[in-house]
């Protein structure tokens, strides 16, 4: 048990700040642009996705009246 919290205060942490100092972020610019193209692409999925449940409820409805059920 001694010997696991020796590394991790010894070896993981000073391991992870180290990393932590390479991560970039990003600016606000970034995160808009990234955001704008996220709502945008929901839309048009949205958009997509409703057009093909349409076209798809019309092609079974015609045929259940063409075969009469």
């Amino acid at each position: 048990m001694l010997e696991k919290l020796k590394y991790f205060f010894k070896e993981f942490l000073p391991e992870v700040k180290g990393e932590w100092k390479k991560v970039t972020r990003p600016n606000r610019r970034e995160v808009v642009q990234t955001t704008a193209v996220v709502v945008v692409t929901s839309f048009i999925f949205a958009v997509y996705l409703w057009l093909a449940d349409f076209v798809i409820r019309w092609a079974y409805e015609g045929m259940f009246k063409i075969l009469g059920l």
